[in-house]
């Protein structure tokens, strides 16, 4: 529950308990709760909306993807995935090709100057 243990909320509990004193305390959870049921409700119908408003191409779109970590999870990462779980499944094989050699390069004379493209700087 929000990563806290059972020590922190039973802290929390004695904490709350201080502030509020008992009478007033599950007055207090009461509105609490109430406000956090608000929130998700307007969450909720921010999304809807959202959905509604960007028409039936977006459907499936899921607020949470325009998260960085969620987004590179999801578009680099998987694709990674998808490949590491291809290749993985392949047995290594010697390669049956050449290894790479550059094509050879006429060298300039003493003097020489080397082609020049005014466009390219």
């Amino acid at each position: 529950m929000f990563g806290l243990g059972w020590m922190e909320v039973g802290a929390l509990i004695v904490i709350a308990l201080l502030v509020f004193g008992p009478d007033k305390l599950p007055q207090a959870a009461a509105n609490a709760g109430k406000t956090l049921r608000n929130l998700r409700r307007m969450a909720n119908n921010a999304r809807d909306d959202l959905r509604a408003g960007l028409g039936p191409e977006f459907q499936n779109f899921d607020p949470a993807d325009l998260n960085p970590r969620n987004f590179v999870r999801k578009h680099l990462l998987d694709d990674l995935e998808d490949d590491w779980n291809t290749n993985k499944s392949r047995e290594l094989e010697p390669a049956t090709t050449a290894p790479y050699t550059p094509e050879p390069v006429d060298e300039l004379n003493y003097g020489e100057l080397p082609p020049y493209d005014s466009e390219a700087t």
